[in-house]
């Protein structure tokens, strides 16, 4: 035994002497008996025990904290934008994780950014994400996805609303991700809208078409929709915008040369659907967009896909990816069928007829503005 444990062990037997001395009255310690050192030896007993156990304790929860520290997984989520569509996919994401087991606060760790409409931005906040070591990223539209992957080929990363991701050069095999990308796409059923525009407006000689022509996801469901259009035997006029800055003109002019107007997906106009409506609605012309938040903003009906309901799915598939599931075994997503949106208000004031048998189907499966 050295002097330092030598030391200590006299310290101990001086204190549990005091101790015991105090107990029997006075400086009674100090006087040698049998009796006294058997009970100083069960003190000292005793206390070794505490120690011990105070030891385990402090042990097993600093043990605990380390494995629950090691449990959080940390997501990185990348928006493009502020725009009511877009929120409605972040709050989905967020839903889909929680109802997976994933919980912000409990076991998920969640950093949020917002690009505020800006590439700089993206890239930054990519290489944040990088820098951070997630354990997964999710991009909120076609620029920002693009962006992670661009910052990285080892993260996985899931793709949330993005129309076309092999357009995008994001993913080739869609059932068999090759990359570190899969996802959920956004791809509106444009079919199910032309139709729903020709039952709604039978007079209409001329379909507007407006997109932003710097987006890759607008001009994609752009050249669709003309394709499909002129096969149904439909007169498109088109009409594209460098920014929100171009909206305004450009719509006044469309308005007064057309009879009805198609959106496709499109961040830049959705951000700026206010415009359009005012312009439309000024000279009675019947909005149809391809999101249901953009029929609560002025158009008069969708079968669009249910931006909530894609936020749910991107965060149930990020809950398979965050529980160990190879990107490559988690094939892209594509929601097959459009949920019907109709604003009966603004199709009144417009003096659109909505049968009853659709208004019965929005009420049903779908959503009804009034």
């Amino acid at each position: 035994m050295n002097k330092r444990l030598l030391r200590l062990h006299g310290l101990i037997n001086f204190h549990a002497g005091y101790f015991y001395g105090q107990a029997h009255g006075g400086l009674s310690f100090f006087i040698p008996n049998f009796k006294g050192v058997l009970d100083m030896k069960r003190m000292l007993g005793f206390i070794a025990v505490i120690v011990i156990f105070l030891g385990y304790a402090f042990f097993t929860e600093t043990n605990s904290q380390v494995t629950q520290k090691g449990q959080v997984k940390e997501v990185g989520l990348l928006q493009l934008m502020d725009q009511p569509a877009l929120k409605q996919i972040q709050k989905g994401i967020y839903a889909g994780l929680e109802e997976s087991g994933y919980k912000v606060g409990k076991n998920l760790k969640v950093d949020y950014q917002n690009a505020q409409g800006n590439q700089s931005n993206l890239k930054t906040m990519s290489e944040k994400f990088v820098n951070e070591n997630v354990d997964l990223a999710i991009g909120i539209t076609t620029p920002a996805s693009i962006s992670l992957a661009n910052a990285t080929s080892s993260t996985p990363i899931l793709m949330g609303a993005v129309t076309d991701p092999k357009g995008a050069e994001l993913v080739q095999n869609l059932n068999q991700p090759e990359k570190n990308i899969t996802g959920v796409s956004d791809q509106a059923p444009l079919e199910e809208q032309l139709g729903l525009i020709k039952e709604l407006m039978p007079k209409m000689k001329t379909l507007g078409i407006i997109y932003t022509s710097s987006d890759n996801s607008a001009v994609t469901q752009y050249k669709k929709f003309k394709k499909l259009a002129d096969a149904a035997g439909v007169k498109t006029k088109a009409y594209s915008i460098s920014n929100s800055n171009d909206l305004n003109q450009v719509s006044q002019t469309m308005v007064q040369e057309v009879d009805a107007v198609f959106v496709p997906t499109d961040n830049t106009i959705a951000g700026a659907m206010s415009t359009l409506i005012k312009n439309a609605d000024a000279a009675k012309v019947p909005v149809f967009p391809t999101v249901d938040s953009m029929v609560k903003d002025g158009g008069v009906a969708t079968y669009s896909v249910n931006q909530y309901k894609l936020g749910v799915l991107t965060g149930q598939m990020a809950a398979k990816i965050l529980k160990g599931q190879k990107v490559k075994n988690t094939p892209v997503e594509f929601i097959k069928h459009g949920d019907l949106t109709i604003n009966t208000k603004q199709a009144a004031e417009l003096g659109v007829k909505i049968p009853a048998k659709l208004l019965a189907e929005a009420e049903k499966n779908g959503e009804v503005f009034k």
